[in-house]
């Protein structure tokens, strides 16, 4: 919003494209070197002319367009300092806030979007290390919806696999969810002891890609009492999906496929019989370390490999909806290239991507990979009521046991603690889990996130419906005299207020998540100077009660909508 209007003065005085324009926020507080800079530096040796001169003409220039956003405009040096107009800019924010409400900072797009995220293998309870494609793809989804598109949410079920194989060769037909994981241990553990379960396994691998009716059957039973476990704890996350897709439903597919790419010219048959797709003369720049561009499709007997089905659902989801992304782990950086290659030679745009980095597990013996097979995992499920007992624990240190409903609230405030440790840390850094500081309720943490909003809701409550309703009547009648001689902190926090259609839709335009946490942190933070250096209760003053009282709801409004947008619950009570 200031940018622009900045950009667009410069663009005019110096003849250049907006687009071209970059200015940044200077070193330092906006009371002495102002709100935005502009540097004079590149333009000015182009124009062969002193940066400092240079600059002192901007300055000239810009002044006589008298633009209302802007209060001061100085030279400093090289550089261009912009002060913004406090006392307009806090009323065109509060009355554009409170007019747009929710929809403040949606774009307003059209059309349909289709994510798929978690796609977890259906042979065993979700671990804390493989819910961060969870965490990400549900915080992506809702901000799709947000900016209005309409939304479908993807799981793509893994059910044709050695897991699978496993599970079906260990089966006794009275398997339940819990139990799931157990059996899938003692079964890798069993394999590892005896060479010939492998084989075993083979068998029933290749029976389940040649849709044997009885493997079938079983494979079906259990992908349904997984799928069913993996659906109630992740709703207990708030995540949830319309759509799942099941890998088996493509088998069918693969021959079609197959001729397809045989149009290409680019299929082949290496020494062993397996269909290969030559990606050598493709735009993707494939690792040195691999031996060979061949991507193999099939085994030596023809039937399908994994990556032959993903092609067939993948190419399904590009026709159903124009904006489609995928959450996957960084380890599949490289497959989804081949994918993505692949996808390319039958005509179609790959989807958007968002890869994520590793998760480690920190325990008293160091820090671990999680591995399922071996049982070295933390379950959501487990840690889920962890966090909860954690949440209750710090209630109670509090003694708030009576002024809330405990289970209501102890049970967003850990899921809460659990989803924002994760959501908070860039996607391209690795997290080394830890327990207590997953759980820490200082900081910058979902608790505090959540008692910044309850404070700014009790303030709201203490006023009451009659001094609202007279507020409203206030600004009416006073006017433009309420948003006069704005101090600095309610400056600060409104113009926090004010940045937030620019995070949400650059969170859209990157697909980064944690620059929504790094938002509503630093908003909280400056609610919360707010709060201690401007009592609203207490103000004497019609005309600036009447204001703090705007910026207190505009500020729950935002807080409420990246709450929301990180799948965090407001609460009305801590």
């Amino acid at each position: 919003m200031f940018e622009e209007k900045i950009k667009e003065a410069i663009a005019k005085i110096i003849k250049l494209k907006k687009k071209d324009i970059e200015i940044k926020k200077p070193f330092g507080t906006a009371e002495k070197f102002g709100d935005y800079c502009f540097a004079c530096f590149g333009i000015a040796k182009k124009k062969k002319k002193n940066p400092k001169k240079f600059a002192e003409e901007v300055v000239k220039k810009l002044q006589k367009l008298k633009i209302k956003e802007i209060a001061k405009i100085k030279a400093v040096g090289g550089y261009v300092n912009f002060f913004l107009n406090k006392d307009f800019l806090t009323k065109e924010i509060i009355k554009q806030i409170l007019n747009e409400k929710e929809k403040y900072g949606s774009l307003n797009l059209k059309g349909k979007a289709l994510i798929e995220h978690t796609s977890l293998n259906p042979n065993a309870s979700p671990h804390v290390g493989n819910i961060r494609n969870a965490i990400i793809g549900d915080v992506l989804s809702r901000l799709l919806k947000f900016h209005g598109y309409k939304t479908e949410t993807h799981f793509l079920v893994n059910d044709v696999g050695k897991q699978m194989a496993l599970l079906i060769l260990g089966s006794k037909g009275n398997e339940t969810f819990d139990n799931l994981l157990n059996l899938y241990i003692v079964m890798s553990k069993e394999m590892q002891r005896k060479p010939e379960i492998e084989k075993q396994v083979f068998e029933i691998l290749e029976k389940i890609e040649k849709l044997d009716k009885k493997t079938m059957s079983k494979l079906k039973k259990i992908v349904k009492i997984a799928v069913e476990g993996q659906k109630e704890i992740l709703s207990k996350l708030g995540i949830f999906y319309d759509v799942f897709d099941f890998e088996s439903t493509y088998i069918k597919k693969d021959s079609i496929l197959l001729k397809q790419f045989e149009k290409t010219k680019r299929l082949k048959k290496d020494i062993e019989g397996r269909c290969v797709l030559d990606q050598s003369k493709t735009k993707y720049q494939f690792e040195k370390s691999m031996k060979s561009p061949m991507l193999v499709l099939t085994r030596s007997s023809g039937v399908g490999l994994y990556v032959l089905r993903d092609i067939a659902y993948t190419k399904d989801k590009l026709k159903t909806a124009p904006v489609n992304i995928v959450v996957l782990g960084e380890e599949q950086k490289l497959y989804f290239k081949q994918l993505s290659a692949s996808l390319e030679l039958l005509g179609y745009i790959p989807p958007r991507v968002v890869h994520y980095s590793f998760m480690l597990l920190k325990t008293k013996q160091g820090i671990k990979k999680m591995a399922k097979r071996k049982g070295e995992v933390i379950l959501v499920s487990e840690f889920i009521k962890q966090a909860i007992r954690k949440a209750k624990e710090e209630i109670k240190k509090r003694d708030r046991e009576k002024d809330i409903n405990m289970n209501i609230v102890s049970e967003a405030i850990g899921i809460g603690s659990v989803k924002y440790s994760i959501a908070k840390v860039e996607q391209n850094k690795g997290i080394i889990f830890d327990w207590e500081e997953a759980l820490n309720f200082e900081g910058n943490s979902a608790p505090y996130l959540q008692y910044t909003y309850v404070r700014a809701l009790n303030i709201i409550k203490k006023l009451g419906r009659a001094n609202i309703g007279k507020a409203k009547v206030e600004e009416a009648k006073i006017g433009e005299q309420i948003y006069k001689n704005v101090s600095q902190k309610e400056y600060n926090l409104v113009k926090k207020l004010g940045e937030f259609p620019k995070v949400v839709s650059e969170t859209l335009d990157k697909l980064e998540i944690h620059l929504l946490c790094n938002y509503i942190y630093t908003l909280a933070q400056t609610f919360n100077d707010f709060y201690e250096s401007c009592p609203v209760i207490k103000e004497k003053d019609t005309a600036i009660k009447t204001r703090k009282i705007m910026i207190v709801k505009t500020s729950l409004i935002i807080l409420k909508i990246v709450l929301d947008l990180l799948g965090l619950s407001a609460l009305d009570a801590m």
